[in-house]
């Protein structure tokens, strides 16, 4: 059988894992070992971009570290945004064996202490009127569910997303979702899925004059006018994939334009609730409450898949229907992890430590930008942050993939957005003294390519 074609590499969700680079990474720092395990999970596993063929093969992982087969430590600043609490939390790990012991498994048709427990926790920290719950094994799960709720609740099927933006890889959330490395060549996808460009700091896509882009809150305005029957916008409060924050007041102008054409607002927080930018969730930092909230990844305590669906009082309207129905639906060793992490995050003072860490790390990387021209922009909140590499004005794409795999040799793992943009996503549970380890690391690599 003929060799497939490559087609020139997509970067808009992470470094490519078919790269030139990536070869010459692996020939220099993989052993025969590892090796070995790494062809045999390229012989059974489907091959797809940003996964397989992988870069390594892991053994352990504890607190902020990975190692792997040959006995190297990685500090995870990327960790698939599931390790608020870091690897290994002896709390959680105590609360899913005592319920492993008890209630392994909870079926259909009966509930369970935890699973009543987490669901009221949940609404007494969610943002005021999310009254409703209902959990599902993965974001892209609980995402499904808001987007048929929106539909029982409308009468409508319309939806607006932003261009850019990620949901999940089904095929529904793709159809909502804005990045072509997902959506391209997949056929015809949900009807009704429209896009508009989404907010940034340091762009408007309609030459507003403004700060608060009001060209882009206009233009929404519009679409809602003109299609008149949209079920919902759905958005991410800010980009995670490159680290993009909204213009001040550009959320409160969207939900007051969601409201007066009768649309549902529902926030994607999957990767970047749960504390990890100062607050518990997302759209606090914005003064804003969506219709519905869906939150994933981290869920879980970096152990299990656990996601939720958060949603309006008023929205509990199909009792007589079908909105998720999966066989772990009220996990009770899932609901008892995520308890594990919440109390992680607040008896912990992990959302405080988010809070100065973040400020901490913000000021060296902005002293960073000041002595390294490549370094474009520095964007963050809490702990996770943008680094933003351009050169001669456009996207430093083959040096951020330099820097990236610089750190990798030295025992830094992170994911890069964009092409060019490397973002670092550390466990809440960082030192700093490990944080200035990781920002060394980094600093090293820039400069390697400055």
């Amino acid at each position: 059988m003929p060799e497939p074609i490559q087609q020139p590499p997509n970067r808009a969700e992470g470094d490519i894992n078919l790269s030139p680079r990536r070869k010459r990474w692996a020939a220099e720092h993989i052993d025969k070992q590892t090796a070995a395990l790494l062809t045999q999970d390229q012989r059974y596993f489907l091959h797809q971009s940003l996964s397989t063929p992988c870069l390594n093969a892991i053994k352990g992982s504890e607190g902020i570290y990975l190692e792997d087969l040959q006995g190297r430590k990685i500090m995870d600043f990327h960790g698939n945004s599931v390790h608020q609490v870091g690897y290994g939390n002896p709390r959680v790990i105590e609360a899913i064996m005592q319920q492993l012991e008890q209630l392994p498994f909870c079926p259909r048709r009966y509930t369970n202490q935890a699973a009543v427990d987490l669901a009221r926790r949940l609404v007494e920290l969610a943002p005021h009127g999310l009254g409703k719950v209902l959990f599902a094994p993965g974001g892209t799960a609980a995402m499904g569910m808001a987007l048929k709720l929106a539909r029982y609740a409308t009468n409508r099927h319309k939806t607006i997303s932003m261009w850019g933006s990620f949901h999940g890889a089904s095929l529904d959330a793709i159809s909502i979702g804005g990045e072509a490395l997902f959506r391209k060549d997949v056929g015809p996808l949900l009807p009704g899925a429209e896009h508009i460009p989404p907010p940034t700091q340091g762009k408007c896509y309609f030459n507003c004059t403004d700060e608060a882009h009001t060209g882009c809150t206009d233009y929404l305005d519009y679409i809602l006018e003109m299609q008149g029957d949209v079920a919902a916008v759905i958005a991410e409060p800010i980009r995670w994939t490159t680290v993009e924050l909204p213009p001040k007041g550009y959320w409160l102008r969207v939900r007051e334009i969601c409201d007066r054409h009768g649309a549902l607002l529902i926030l994607d927080e999957i990767p970047s609730a749960l504390g990890r930018t100062g607050k518990m969730f997302v759209c606090e930092h914005f003064d804003v409450a969506p219709d519905m909230l869906v939150i994933g990844k981290g869920l879980g305590g970096g152990v299990l898949p656990m996601a939720a669906l958060l949603a309006r009082r008023e929205l509990d309207i199909v009792g007589d229907r079908a909105l998720g129905h999966y066989t772990h639906e009220k996990s009770s060793v899932g609901c008892a992890a995520a308890l594990a992490t919440l109390d992680c995050l607040y008896e912990d003072n992990l959302i405080q430590a988010a809070i100065d860490l973040g400020k901490y790390a913000l000021q060296r990387l902005k002293a960073m930008q000041d002595r390294y021209p490549l370094i474009h922009e520095i964007r963050g909140l809490g702990l996770y942050f943008g680094v933003e590499l351009r050169q001669h004005g456009e996207p430093a794409c083959d040096q951020a993939d330099t820097v990236l795999y610089h750190s990798l040799s030295n025992g830094l793992s992170y994911k890069v957005g964009g092409g060019c943009v490397l973002t670092l996503c550390p466990p809440m549970t960082i030192t700093r003294q490990q944080l200035d380890t990781a920002l060394d690391i980094l600093e090293s690599g820039i400069q390697s390519v400055s």
